[in-house]
């Protein structure tokens, strides 16, 4: 049975509860065997370890879990936006301290009002779609991606649900639709801009139209850059990373 959760955990290369190890650790066998026949745009480590092209979530996020790091990436740029704040990047090397989201804000897993399980796929799904963005996810790119997901061994469950997707057109009206809250909306964004680096004009257009569509402030965006820049570094510097 799909767990949701771990999923998400899995794309973030969150800490896999009970072991020393992440799976960002399996895909390091699935990295070396690939290195002379690489993916397209970084697209595996899209769509499996939730990195942009070149960077990498930092470790808080790792430590933090998949949706607890979203919720609270999210929430962190909403306070400094109310609180009127400049947006302001962190630097890399001081690997902010992230905090997973307050119980009694609506970022909180427990607030989601169609149920965690369904609002945590909205963000899996919502993360597949960005790293789709720049189209380079064609069929020979879903055969490497498929052969890579077996050697990081999420799961069988999970590889059919992340493999459907990858083969699924973009549908923005049901993505937008699966965020219920203003608050999952700014989740849901976030999630996205986690996923990918808007280093082409199709990511970038990819992102802006999400937050338009979302109905997202410019300022509030910007803090969403803010943030989630500050919780990413260069591929390779991160504590145990196999890039």
């Amino acid at each position: 049975m799909l767990d949701p959760k771990k999923l998400l955990d899995d794309l973030l290369g969150s800490q896999i509860p009970g072991t020393g190890s992440t799976v960002r650790d399996k895909a390091g066998q699935a990295v070396q065997m690939a290195k002379d026949n690489p993916l397209a745009a970084g697209a595996l480590a899209a769509v499996l370890l939730g990195t942009g092209t070149g960077r990498q979530v930092t470790g808080a996020a790792v430590k933090l879990g998949g949706l607890a790091a979203i919720g609270g990436l999210a929430c962190k740029a909403y306070q400094n936006y109310k609180a009127g704040k400049e947006p302001a990047q962190a630097p890399a090397a001081g690997q902010p301290e992230l905090l997973p989201p307050p119980a009694d804000t609506a970022f909180h897993p427990s607030q989601a009002p169609q149920g965690e399980a369904e609002f945590t796929l909205t963000l899996v799904r919502a993360m597949i779609s960005a790293a789709k963005a720049d189209g380079h996810v064609d069929d020979d790119e879903r055969k490497k991606i498929a052969d890579k997901l077996k050697l990081a061994g999420i799961g069988a469950e999970a590889e059919k649900f992340l493999l459907a997707e990858l083969e699924s057109p973009l549908d923005l009206d049901t993505l937008v639709a699966g965020a219920k809250t203003d608050a999952q909306k700014l989740e849901l964004y976030t999630a996205s801009r986690l996923t990918i680096d808007p280093d082409t004009r199709t990511e970038r257009g990819y992102l802006d139209l999400l937050a338009g569509r979302l109905g997202l402030p410019d300022a509030l965006v910007d803090h969403v850059e803010a943030t989630v820049s500050a919780a990413k570094v260069p591929a390779g510097t991160a504590p145990n990373s196999p890039w």
